[in-house]
C-alpha cells in the first residue's frame, strides 16, 4: 500500500507536533514535515528516510514506527492526537495494555507475527513507542512547521525565523544537546554558510549544537550506519549513551 500523488497533496502546508516530553536532553531538529509525515504524525515518515532505522542501529530505540498508509480508495483520517498537547502524549500512553517498556508482550507479539506496531487506519507510531521515546530523554522537533514535498521549497527566511524559534524553545526546554538534522538549512537559519557537520562552536541559550547529516533518502552519501554513527556521538554529548 503506498499513498498516491493525490492523497499527499491534501497535506501540503500541515503541521506536525512536537514529540518533546519532560527532561529532554538530546532534541532532534528535522528541517521541515515532508508530506508522509503530515498524513500520519511521525517525523521521519517517508519510507525512505533513515532516521529511524538509524537510531535502533545505535541502540537509541528498540523500535521503528511501522507507516502503513492506506490504499487510495480510503479516506484519509488524521491520527487523533494530532493537536493535543505534547504534554499529555504520556497519560495517552498509559491507555495502552503491557505499555511498560520492560514489558514483551509487544516484542513478542510482533516476533510472532501478530502484530506489527500499526495503529488507526494510517498506522504509524503506536502511543507507547512515543512515550518510550521521551522517557529516554529525547525529543523531536522541526525548524519549519510547514509540510512540502521536498525542503528546497522552504524560504531562506522560513529557515531564519525557524533558527529564531528553535531559539526561543531552548530557552524553556533546556536540552543538553541539539542535533539538526541537515548542514544546508543549519547555514542559513543560523547564519553560518562555513559551517560543517559536526559540533558547533556556539552554544544557543546553554545548549551544545550539532549539525548532523540528513537522513532523507535523497542523501546519497549517508548510510544507515553512518547515520547511526551521528546519532551515537551526539547521545553520548548528551550523556544518554
Amino acid at each position: 500500500m503506498t499513498f498516491n500523488k493525490r492523497d499527499l497533496t491534501q497535506f501540503e502546508g500541515f503541521g506536525v507536533p512536537d514529540l518533546i516530553g519532560e527532561g529532554c536532553q538530546l532534541l532532534f531538529v528535522g528541517i521541515n514535515p515532508g508530506l508522509w509525515t503530515a498524513a500520519s504524525g511521525v517525523h521521519f515518515a517517508h519510507p525512505t528516510n533513515r532516521f529511524w532505522p538509524a537510531m535502533r542501529r545505535a541502540g537509541l530505540v528498540d523500535f521503528e514506527p511501522n507507516i502503513k498508509p492506506p490504499a487510495a480508495s480510503v479516506p484519509i483520517v488524521r491520527p487523533d492526537y494530532l493537536g493535543q498537547p505534547v504534554s499529555e502524549l504520556r497519560t495517552a500512553a498509559t491507555q495502552t495494555h503491557f505499555c511498560d517498556p520492560s514489558n514483551r508482550f509487544y516484542p513478542a507479539s510482533r516476533k510472532a507475527g501478530m502484530i506489527d506496531w500499526t495503529v488507526g487506519t494510517t498506522g504509524g507510531m503506536a502511543n507507547c513507542q512515543r512515550a518510550d521515546f521521551v522517557s529516554r530523554g529525547m525529543g523531536i522537533t522541526n525548524l519549519v512547521s510547514r509540510a512540502t514535498v521536498r525542503a528546497s521549497e522552504l524560504t531562506p527566511e522560513e529557515l531564519r525565523q525557524g533558527g529564531e524559534r528553535l531559539t526561543e524553545l531552548l530557552r524553556d526546554l533546556a536540552p543538553a544537546v541539539v542535533a539538526v538534522a541537515g548542514i544546508t538549512a543549519y547555514r542559513v537559519a543560523f547564519s553560518d554558510p562555513r559551517a560543517r557537520v559536526g559540533s558547533q562552536a556556539v552554544l544557543i541559550e546553554g545548549t551544545a549544537i550539532w549539525a548532523v547529516p540528513n537522513p532523507s533518502g535523497l542523501n546519497a552519501h549517508e548510510t544507515v550506519d553512518s547515520l547511526a554513527g551521528w546519532y551515537r556521538k551526539v547521545a553520548t554529548a548528551a550523556s544518554l549513551a
